[in-house]
């Protein structure tokens, strides 16, 4: 008897973008992966994905901020499920009101994700010249 597939593993990535260099965190569905430090270039983190976890569905999320949407539209060209969020919605624990670093900030962000925590704001994933707005997750 084959075995069959029902559900693709699925990996969470929270990232902490900034304007020179990404902190990024990925987890499984069971387990941590890693967390590391990549140049501000969505390519890198795709390259990363593809080249060790491929065949899995990926959702990613990010803090909105000061380097606008350009990384959530490529990552939704290529398939992933993204979410932007405010960063003041992002549940926190109280270790982190006093012990705040990218590296504890991007593996929040992935573990929220996986746990379905998180609310994407709404922002045009078409461009500058298109007219569909992404709506909010629930």
């Amino acid at each position: 008897m084959a075995t069959e597939i029902t559900a693709l593993p699925k990996l969470y990535i929270g990232i902490d973008i900034h304007k020179k260099s990404w902190s990024v965190h990925i987890r499984s569905d069971i387990s941590d992966h890693k967390s590391f430090t990549v140049p501000a270039d969505p390519a890198v983190v795709y390259g990363y994905v593809e080249r060790n976890f491929p065949g899995y569905e990926i959702a990613l999320a990010y803090e909105a901020g000061c380097c606008g949407f350009s990384a959530a539209r490529y990552f939704m060209q290529i398939g992933w499920d993204v979410t932007v969020v405010n960063p003041a919605d992002v549940p926190t624990s109280n270790k982190q009101s006093y012990q705040k670093t990218d590296k504890l900030d991007c593996r929040n962000l992935s573990r929220q994700l996986s746990l379905g925590e998180l609310k994407a704001i709404q922002y045009n994933h078409m461009g500058a010249c298109g007219v569909h707005k992404m709506s909010s997750h629930t």
